[in-house]
């Protein structure tokens, strides 16, 4: 099984200056860039370091990177410091049009085999990533938002810009909403599962992520694909989970998940 990390189209709140953000100057510099994947612990080790650490913990060890023509700066430290555990590979989304669009970039290496699709910012538990790399079909996991405020850095404010998921009676997917309005995440209950964007993908939904439309935002979603290859008849499985994910998706964010990992040992 091989993973895609998407390239991360948007980091206009990580280049924003934030108040009461205290950055040394190995951070500062990955922020201004939009590098969330750079961005270093306190050790100043790359937050990706800590992804393909927890990636190959779950027995990966082919990891594709979907990333801008203007990428350099993260194949030099990858030359200059190889992994151990995974072998990387680069795919170029020449445009910055979607989520859907970084997985066709990277369709070519995939060759037809399924992959696992996640993003570079969230620091997923390694369960999680094992869960599908075990499920055997297509699928993701979706996250109870309580233990997601209680066990990772997200704050409550935060959860209704993630997408929310329904589920069958037999724990496949119903139907996935992103960013929800009030009336919406009111009508799907208390604690309604919540998607980070921990994707496994078959070649059907490959396919779909080409033929989906554009959205309202100008872009090709991840979200709007699986709809459309759950219309045509694809079924994905959830795997559900308790437990939290690290974001890494604004300067407020570093301080926290810096700390958070400077106590492991990343070994990718």
């Amino acid at each position: 099984l091989r993973v895609i990390v998407r390239r991360l189209a948007s980091a206009t709140r990580m280049r924003r200056a934030a108040e009461g953000v205290a950055l040394d100057p190995a951070q500062a510099a990955a922020a201004a860039q939009g590098l969330k994947m750079m961005i270093p612990d306190l050790r100043g080790r790359p937050f990706l370091d800590h992804l393909l650490s927890h990636l190959a913990d779950a027995g990966i060890s082919e990891v594709c990177l979907v990333v801008a023509p203007e990428h350099d700066a993260i194949r030099s430290h990858y030359v200059a410091h190889p992994p151990a555990r995974v072998r990387l590979h680069y795919a170029v989304q020449r445009e910055p049009l979607g989520t859907a669009d970084a997985v066709v970039a990277a369709a070519g290496w995939l060759a037809g085999r399924d992959a696992l699709v996640l993003n570079a910012d969230n620091l997923y538990p390694v369960p999680a990533i094992s869960a599908l790399v075990s499920l055997g079909q297509p699928g993701l996991v979706a996250f109870d938002p309580v233990a997601l405020l209680k066990d990772g850095n997200i704050e409550a404010d935060r959860i209704a810009a993630f997408a929310i998921v329904s589920l069958h009676p037999d724990g496949t997917l119903a139907g996935i909403i992103e960013k929800p309005d009030a009336a919406t995440l009111a009508a799907a209950g208390p604690v309604p599962w919540v998607s980070m964007n921990l994707w496994r993908f078959n070649s059907a939904l490959v396919d779909a992520c080409r033929d989906v439309p554009i959205s309202p935002r100008g872009e090709f979603e991840i979200p709007n694909a699986v709809a459309l290859a759950i219309r045509h008849g694809i079924v994905l499985r959830a795997v559900t989970i308790r437990a939290g994910v690290l974001d890494l998706s604004a300067r407020g964010d570093i301080t926290t998940v810096a700390e958070r990992l400077a106590r492991e040992e990343p070994r990718p």
